[in-house]
């Protein structure tokens, strides 16, 4: 668009140039100023036009003077003086990690803080993150467009180191991650939209403790599972002694109904039914019935 304007600027100018001389080109001389016109009037028609993408807002300014009116995403008509910036409004993630080529910067960018008991800790995080769309021109005007190095990466590392100092090294690596993280994303939120900026997300990717410390915690976490192990071991050893127990038990209550509820004419009787049973059998043959005792039976098998 600008090329097509400074180009038809030129050519006006040559023709202009070749009318005033007598050379063999002068006949192109109005030629050139048809091509000029053209060009202009297509870049100046051109620059009457912008489109925003997609996701994108533009901010305007006209030499300098920051417009408060954002264009939102599609085809716009706008002064052909005016300068449009495009901002992102997105979701933008900025990472900081300890793995080469992980994070946003080069090299080893992990967030290293002191702890509440002295300790170095060291913090891989990512923030999500947009732009607010009605914020744009003040961005614009007050940051730029590397928001991300001015503003998203001072304030959360500046932001986690005030807050570490709450925190032992053992807590923000176990139980007091939850809210350690909670906190920064409140403090930082508060700083991101001073600015503009929308915090959607904090998440604290892994935090690194000293070899010595997480040795310690590591033994510890060993020891508390060998005891729960062994709580698990004596519950069911205590089980396995009182259905034992319970099964003796009703074995004895078994043997005293037994022997307390049967008589002798009772057995006599039982004793009666089983010969008339094995008598009527079609395998047996002779039966001995001896004076006072159980009979003998023999059978052909």
């Amino acid at each position: 668009m600008i090329l097509f304007i400074i180009l038809g600027i030129i050519l006006l100018i040559v023709s202009f140039s070749l009318k005033n001389n007598v050379n063999p080109f002068s006949k192109f001389s109005n030629l050139l100023k048809i091509i000029g016109i053209l060009l202009v009037a297509l870049g100046l028609f051109s620059s009457m036009f912008k489109q925003i993408d997609a996701g994108k807002v533009g901010v305007q300014s006209l030499y300098g003077s920051v417009q408060p009116d954002v264009l939102e995403s599609g085809l716009h008509l706008i002064n052909p003086l005016l300068d449009v910036t495009d901002y992102d409004i997105q979701t933008q993630n900025y990472t900081m990690s300890a793995v080469h080529g992980e994070g946003a910067q080069e090299g080893d960018d992990a967030i290293r803080v002191l702890s509440n008991d002295g300790l170095e800790v060291v913090i891989d995080l990512t923030v999500l993150f947009r732009v607010s769309p009605q914020d744009a021109p003040k961005i614009f005007k007050q940051i730029g467009v590397d928001y991300s190095d001015k503003i998203v990466r001072p304030v959360t590392r500046t932001r986690i180191r005030d807050n570490a100092v709450y925190y032992d090294a053992v807590a923000l690596y176990s139980t007091k991650r939850n809210e350690f993280q909670q906190r920064i994303f409140k403090t930082i939120e508060a700083d991101f939209k001073t600015r503009g900026l929308i915090l959607e997300q904090l998440l604290i990717r892994n935090i690194n403790l000293p070899i010595s410390v997480k040795a310690s915690i590591e033994s510890k976490i060993n020891a508390e599972q060998d005891a729960q192990k062994m709580t698990f071991v004596l519950q069911k050893e205590k089980q396995e002694a009182e259905r034992k127990r319970v099964e003796a038990q009703g074995i004895a209550d078994y043997q005293r109904i037994i022997s307390t509820g049967l008589s002798d004419k009772q057995l006599q009787y039982e004793q009666i039914k089983a010969q008339k049973e094995l008598a009527a059998s079609p395998n047996t043959k002779i039966i001995f019935m001896g004076r006072g005792s159980a009979p003998v039976i023999l059978s052909d098998k």
